[in-house]
């Protein structure tokens, strides 16, 4: 049984202002191109499709005509709801959808049903799991003794999974398959990364998934295993984004993940089926790096002609870092006549690198003008010249005026 898993979509975002549906667009119709060669049995989308919950007309376009290309190529789909996404908007429609194998979580209820496979080894049930928080699985308990003591049992996320798990029916003979979206204990999330902040309270023990044969994860950004089988593969993971979504995203390389499961493991044991997983790399229509140094350097000729000679677009989504001392006037501005999608730009100098040191335990000792110039020294790592000493005092006498 053949899978491919993927998340994170995040359809409709925007990167420091620049809108990233071409890249988006340009991404999925290679995940498109990846689902023809792999011929999956199906395709397993882990939560985050849309980046807001009331997703842009245009990005609901462009999820639209991704569906349709798979109905029309006969490929199962399973779309799960993320923390990013409206539970709501992508359940509606989702009974009807189900008729052509696109299969829409549905609003979380404590209730579930399987959409079950079968191959040579027998049958394969798929679960969805949106994302949840506690007082969600709380609310979905129901009345007496029984629910009252699952209540009192949700002390946090893991035993909130742990419950909601538990509603499933699972069949001992059968493979099971979750597709989720949470935040799992040990995952490796990158720092200041395009992620909201994730870990500390809404963390997921691995061990809250034990009975499933593969866990389909999405939420965090870098591809990744956080639990193994017996023999070491991969049993709960996260496939990442397909695109870079920040500049700490950088030095990712985005894929697939291509799940191949085979006969199942002993029950009795404790044994998952055979699995066996794979990456398959995908290449974006536009990069994300970042560049630094003084800017004559990084708009000179020969500074970009090796850039393209090392297989860089000039095209890329730039963070730049420039290191000259005194700012340049307009830089960004300037900067865009050379790379069109710049994204950021900041500096890294002596006087950015210096931290303020003001002795303010003698600040009451000190005039006013004699308390800015330390300040102006710490940031910008140079005394004050005779004219902006001039000036601040001028700007400290009128401003002092009214209390002499």
């Amino acid at each position: 049984m053949k899978f491919i898993h993927t998340a994170d979509l995040h359809i409709g975002k925007r990167v420091c202002e620049h809108s990233m549906l071409e890249d988006q667009k340009y991404i999925l119709a290679q995940i498109l191109k990846i689902v023809d060669d792999e011929k999956p049995d199906a395709l397993l989308i882990a939560g985050d499709v849309y980046d807001k919950s009331v997703p842009s007309a245009e990005a609901v376009k462009v999820l639209d005509d991704f569906l349709v290309d798979l109905s029309r190529r006969g490929t199962k789909t399973f779309v799960l709801s993320g923390n990013h996404d409206s539970a709501e908007r992508i359940a509606f429609g989702g009974r009807i959808m189900a008729n052509r194998g696109i299969y829409m979580s549905p609003i979380y209820s404590g209730v579930f049903e399987p959409i079950t496979f079968k191959d040579e080894f027998g049958e394969v049930d798929v679960w969805m799991l949106p994302f949840v928080r506690p007082a969600d699985v709380r609310t979905y308990l129901g009345e007496g003794e029984t629910a009252e003591a699952e209540r009192e049992n949700i002390k946090d996320y893991t035993s909130a999974i742990q419950v909601a798990l538990g509603k499933m029916q699972r069949n001992p003979g059968r493979r099971n398959v979750l597709v989720s979206h949470q935040f799992v204990t040990g995952a490796q999330v990158d720092e200041n990364g395009s992620e909201e902040f994730v870990g500390g309270l809404d963390n997921v023990e691995s061990y809250a998934f034990d009975g499933f044969d593969y866990v389909a994860l999405g939420h965090i950004h870098r591809p990744q295993n956080v639990a193994k089988n017996e023999s070491g593969v991969g049993r709960v993971r996260y496939s990442g984004t397909p695109l870079k979504y920040s500049l700490s995203e950088a030095m990712h390389q985005k894929s697939v993940t291509v799940v191949e499961l085979g006969r199942a493991g002993d029950a009795a044991l404790g044994n998952s089926a055979e699995l066996k997983i794979r990456e398959v790399p995908l290449k974006p229509l536009r990069d994300v790096r970042k560049i630094e140094g003084e800017f004559a350097t990084l708009v000179s000729a020969e500074y970009r002609e090796a850039q393209v000679r090392e297989g860089k677009s000039l095209d890329d989504y730039i963070y730049v870092v420039l290191t000259d001392e005194n700012d340049v006037t307009d830089a960004a501005a300037k900067l865009r006549g050379y790379y069109r999608n710049l994204m950021a730009l900041t500096y890294n100098n002596s006087r950015t690198q210096s931290v303020a040191h003001l002795d303010f335990e003698n600040v009451n000792q000190k005039s006013p003008s004699e308390i800015f110039s330390d300040f102006f020294k710490d940031m910008n790592n140079r005394e004050m010249d005779e004219e902006e000493r001039e000036f601040v005092q001028g700007l400290i006498d009128s401003i002092w005026e009214g209390d002499r």
